[in-house]
């Protein structure tokens, strides 16, 4: 027999099933949808190493003065000058976006040790799969922003702290809404302490009594599981995108038991261009 063939037993796809649950679960539970958006999906992917490609480049904005000179772009500088200035080209390249992490998974289901309709149990599983795989991208993409920022030391002074990043991305002509993953040790310093509330500079939730924004920085609290060894990361919001790629989720009649393996497998990763990274901070937890 062939290695490609199951003697004629059934095999049933459910890419399209485990997209949609993919999606509708990481929706709820994923830690850093503010900066990476909603998660790209693609089913049966094709390629092995690159998840897209997109088109950048590194020329900076050069702004000059209209020349009214009678020599410039006129007169003897005709054919040979512009009034305008000189023409920077402007020349986009193509940057491939590589999958990153690998997924799988391989599940006995016995009819006689299952305890439940198949059908069910496959449904069941593929929803915990979903569950699953949503936690593992929360923390790729946390220690992913956590090694590519810039690091503002540990934290101590949390009023301190939020105005060095306020000025920094002030300095940086950031536009974008700005957002703190906290901790739950910084988030509860900056909600309980009396010494930071007082001097908040923030807007806070009259019914919970929790703030949401301080420092002009909106707060998210994430498991320190999600932080990639930081107490707190700054990111503007939508600067990137993650995204898996979904080769196989399927059963297989089994030969070696009464019932089916549920398999699946596939690709993530996440992207923020070079010029966007500029714009992460972090902080260590205090000594």
């Amino acid at each position: 027999m062939a290695g490609t063939e199951n003697n004629g037993l059934p095999v049933r796809t459910y890419q399209k099933q485990f997209i949609d649950l993919l999606n509708a679960i990481y929706g709820v539970q994923a830690a850093f949808t503010p900066t990476f958006g909603a998660l790209q999906t693609l089913d049966g992917i094709s390629n092995k190493d690159v998840a897209f490609s997109v088109k950048t480049n590194d020329i900076d904005v050069v702004l000059g003065a209209y020349s009214t000179d009678p020599n410039v772009g006129v007169g003897t500088g005709t054919s040979n000058s512009s009034r305008f200035g000189n023409a920077t080209e402007v020349i986009y390249k193509d940057t491939d976006v590589p999958y990153k992490a690998p997924w799988a998974f391989n599940e006995a289901i016995d009819v006689h040790t299952v305890n439940i309709d198949q059908d069910a149990a496959i449904a069941d599983r593929l929803e915990l799969q979903s569950r699953k795989l949503t936690s593992r991208l929360n923390a790729e993409q946390g220690e992913y922003l956590a090694s590519n920022s810039v690091d503002l030391g540990a934290v101590g002074d949390i009023v301190a702290l939020f105005d060095e990043a306020s000025k920094r991305y002030t300095n940086l002509e950031v536009t974008a809404s700005i957002r703190a993953y906290v901790s739950a040790e910084v988030w509860n310093a900056i909600n309980i302490d009396p010494i930071v509330t007082a001097d908040k500079g923030s807007a806070a939730n009259i019914d919970t009594n929790y703030l949401y924004n301080f420092r002009g920085i909106f707060l998210t609290k994430v498991p320190d599981k999600y932080l990639g060894g930081k107490a707190v990361i700054f990111a503007p919001d939508n600067i990137g995108r993650a995204f898996t790629g979904i080769e196989t989720t399927r059963t297989v009649v089994s030969q070696d038991f009464d019932g089916v393996l549920l398999q699946g497998a596939g690709k993530g990763g996440e992207f923020i261009p070079d010029d966007n990274l500029k714009a992460v901070f972090s902080a260590t937890p205090k000594v």
